[in-house]
C-alpha cells in the first residue's frame, strides 16, 4: 500500500503504477475532487491510434469504458472511431457544439523514464498530444489522464511502435475501471448535467 500518496495535496497530480491496489479508489477520488461544483457534462476524449502499440492506449480505453456503458460520460475515441492527429480539430469543433461547456477529461499514452512506464498520472489541465513527435495539435481537457507506456528518448514513434501490447491493454482497461468508478460517483441533475454525489447510500438512483 503507498501511503505517501494519500497525503498528496488533491490540487497536485496523482502517478501510480497500474499494479498498484490503491490505484482505482486514490485516481477517482482525485479526479472527482478535480470537477466543477455546477452541474455540467462530462466527455472523455481518448486520444490515440490502433495503428501503433503504443498509441493505442487511448482508444483502447474508451472502447473499455463504451463497454461498461457509463450513465453520465460521453466518450470520444475508440478503436472503430480514435481520435486522432489528422481528426483531432474536428473533433474537438463537434465536442462544442454537442455539448456546450463540458468539462473533459483527456487519456492518451506518453513516454518517459524507465522507472515510470506503467504508471498511470492524472493531472489538472490540458495536455498536448503528439508533443512527444514533435506535432503541432491543439491542447485538450480541463484534466487529463495519461499512461507512461515506454522509456523517452531519441525515435519516439519507433519506441511507440514497439511498445508492448499486453501492457498498453492492462493500462487501458485501469484507466477505464477508473473512469467508470467517477461515473458512479455521479448523480443525474435532469436529465444532464451530473454532479458528484454525496455518501449518502442510493436505491435505483435515489438517494435514501
Amino acid at each position: 500500500m503507498n501511503l505517501i500518496n494519500r497525503f498528496v495535496p488533491k490540487n497536485d497530480k496523482l502517478q501510480l503504477l497500474h499494479t498498484d491496489p490503491t490505484l482505482m479508489d486514490a485516481m477517482s477520488e482525485r479526479l472527482t475532487s478535480w470537477f466543477p461544483k455546477i452541474p455540467r457534462e462530462y466527455v472523455v476524449v481518448c486520444i490515440g491510434t490502433d495503428r501503433s502499440t503504443g498509441d493505442a492506449l487511448g482508444p483502447l480505453a474508451g472502447t473499455f469504458l463504451s463497454e461498461k456503458k457509463p450513465k453520465h460520460i460521453n466518450i470520444y475515441g475508440t478503436l472503430a472511431d480514435p481520435v486522432h492527429a489528422i481528426n483531432l480539430k474536428d473533433h474537438i469543433k463537434l465536442i462544442n457544439a454537442q455539448h456546450k461547456d463540458a468539462f473533459i477529461i483527456a487519456v492518451d499514452a506518453s513516454l518517459g523514464k524507465s522507472t515510470s512506464v506503467g504508471s498511470i498520472i492524472s493531472d489538472v489541465g490540458s495536455l498536448r498530444p503528439g508533443a512527444a513527435l514533435n506535432k503541432d495539435l491543439p491542447s485538450v481537457g480541463d484534466i487529463h489522464i495519461t499512461g507512461v507506456v515506454n522509456i523517452s528518448g531519441f525515435m519516439e514513434y519507433s519506441i511507440l511502435q514497439n511498445t508492448r501490447l499486453s501492457l498498453v491493454v492492462e493500462m487501458a482497461k485501469c484507466i477505464a475501471s477508473i473512469l467508470e468508478k467517477v461515473d458512479q460517483q455521479l448523480a443525474f441533475s435532469r436529465p444532464l448535467p451530473a454532479i458528484v454525489a454525496s455518501n449518502h447510500k442510493r436505491t435505483s438512483g435515489v438517494e435514501v
